[in-house]
């Protein structure tokens, strides 16, 4: 890895720590960064402890997580599908994933209001039935990548996406009538309800993706040639192909299964780290990663402090940066074939 990489990758994981702890620092009660530390390390006053570790600490390393994991899903959607404007969100994974929560949310109510799922294991629940619905959603979308044209895919998610809105507007309806705030939290895209069991399911499968996708890096360079070169390397490209979306829903249904319909971070992150460190140069993924992990962290920071003590979605800050990239590429594209 040259050193130029090396430097930037550092000074991307210097920002993710300087947000880390600012997001720890800032909120309804101001903390100072030398007071956040020393809660962190059991040194702080009781107070400050309470608020760091059991309020702020989980939504900020849940963003962080939810952040890289979103990016990375988009950057393998666009290296599958060869289409820069291919990301989670635009494709209708997103939206497939959130029908998945909120289907679970209304299927396992009852009439005490309590959900039959254990609460120890309704983060794991939760993931799993947005994976089962954001897998629907991309074999729809993409059951043959190669077949249509980067337009037609993107109007294929799109009209993906429209369904998975209206049918999760379906199931609010005649669901349970105290389960709609919840709908609510994975149409906008929140992290204000974290808790300590979201983290670790969401750490845990990227943990699991890390190694996979390191393992994987040579195949997906090799993607980035057309298909017959691609095969003529040695590469079986449509078993890639199917790993690599598989993991990319995997991502997507475990960020929003616990953060909502975040969207946008799989288009922006990726297009960042091209820019930062280059589309095929080794630590583009981590680079992504990095990237959406601030994304989301600073939307959520963002959404914290704009209109307190009122809290906005964070989903609506990615969608006010994403949105005008997303047609900018749009735009561009029709320019290109026009």
């Amino acid at each position: 890895m040259r050193l130029r990489t090396v430097s930037r990758l550092g000074l991307l994981t210097a920002a993710v720590v300087a947000g880390f702890v600012t997001s720890l620092a800032l909120g309804s009660s101001l903390i100072p960064p030398g007071r956040v530390l020393a809660a962190l390390f059991g040194e702080g006053a009781r107070m400050d402890e309470v608020i760091v570790w059991t309020l702020r600490l989980p939504r900020v390393l849940l963003a962080i997580l939810a952040g890289a994991a979103l990016a990375l899903a988009g950057a393998l959607l666009q290296r599958v599908t060869r289409n820069p404007m291919a990301a989670p969100s635009i494709l209708g994974i997103t939206d497939g994933a959130a029908l998945g929560v909120v289907s679970f949310l209304w299927v396992f109510s009852d009439e005490a209001n309590r959900l039959t799922v254990s609460i120890h294991w309704q983060p794991l629940a939760a993931a799993i039935g947005a994976f089962g619905f954001a897998l629907i959603a991309g074999g729809l979308t993409l059951a043959d990548p190669r077949g249509r044209g980067p337009l037609r895919l993107i109007l294929y998610g799109i009209a993906l996406a429209a369904l998975a809105k209206a049918a999760v507007t379906l199931v609010m309806i005649i669901g349970p009538v105290y389960r709609a705030g919840q709908a609510l939290t994975w149409l906008t895209g929140t992290i204000g309800a974290a808790h300590w069991g979201d983290v670790a399911v969401v750490a845990a499968g990227l943990a699991v993706a890390a190694p996979v996708l390191a393992w994987l890096n040579l195949p997906l360079r090799q993607l980035a040639l057309d298909p017959q070169t691609a095969a003529a390397t040695g590469l079986p490209v449509g078993r890639t192909q199917i790993v690599l979306l598989a993991i990319s829903v995997a991502l997507t249904a475990l960020a929003v299964s616990q953060v909502g319909a975040v969207g946008f971070v799989g288009l922006i992150a990726p297009h960042a780290a091209r820019l930062v460190i280059g589309a095929f140069a080794p630590g583009y993924l981590v680079a992504t990663a990095l990237i959406g992990s601030l994304l989301v962290l600073g939307a959520d920071t963002l959404a914290r402090l704009i209109a307190a003590p009122l809290e906005l979605p964070a989903g609506a800050i990615t969608a006010l940066i994403g949105a005008p990239l997303f047609l900018t590429l749009l735009i561009r594209r029709q320019g290109t074939h026009g």
